[in-house]
């Protein structure tokens, strides 16, 4: 029902709003397709991810423990691997914040559109690091979601 395309995060995203503003520095990227399923189903189709996400993300958190970094999320309001930060009628905001970045991904349903915005605020070099080592997986992995929408 469409081909996935990068673009930019609507303006009217509460993502913006909660991230409270885009910093220098700051990663934000979105891919998009026309979609008619419902907010919440798409979001939970989109993050149910295939094993090799699954595996990759296992192999990141043995990977990431020793330096301290959040390998469990507790949160009973979640979907997929990533807790429920905040939701309207047409966004849900999902993320984590941690001692290198913060993280928040928005689902956000528009215009016959759903979009999935990542933005992405790194507190220190190691985080700056981080986010370099895993940006072409976070490519892959978030077109292969949005394109199961």
């Amino acid at each position: 029902m469409g081909q996935v395309i990068a673009t930019d995060l609507p303006a009217s995203s509460l993502l913006f709003q909660q991230a409270g503003g885009i910093h220098e520095g700051d990663f934000v990227d979105c891919y998009a397709k026309p979609s008619s399923l419902p907010l919440e189903e798409a979001a939970e189709r989109a993050f149910r991810f295939p094993a090799w996400v699954s595996a990759l993300m296992r192999l990141r958190n043995l990977m990431v423990a020793p330096f301290g970094l959040n390998t469990e999320v507790t949160s009973p309001n979640r979907i997929g691997f990533f807790p429920l930060v905040s939701r309207s009628d047409t966004e849900l905001i999902l993320g984590i914040d941690d001692s290198h970045l913060d993280f928040r991904i928005s689902v956000l349903k528009q215009d016959g559109m759903i979009f999935f915005g990542t933005w992405v605020r790194t507190k220190n070099r190691f985080g700056r690091f981080y986010l370099t080592l895993i940006m072409p997986f976070h490519i892959l992995i978030v077109r292969n979601a949005v394109g199961r929408v």
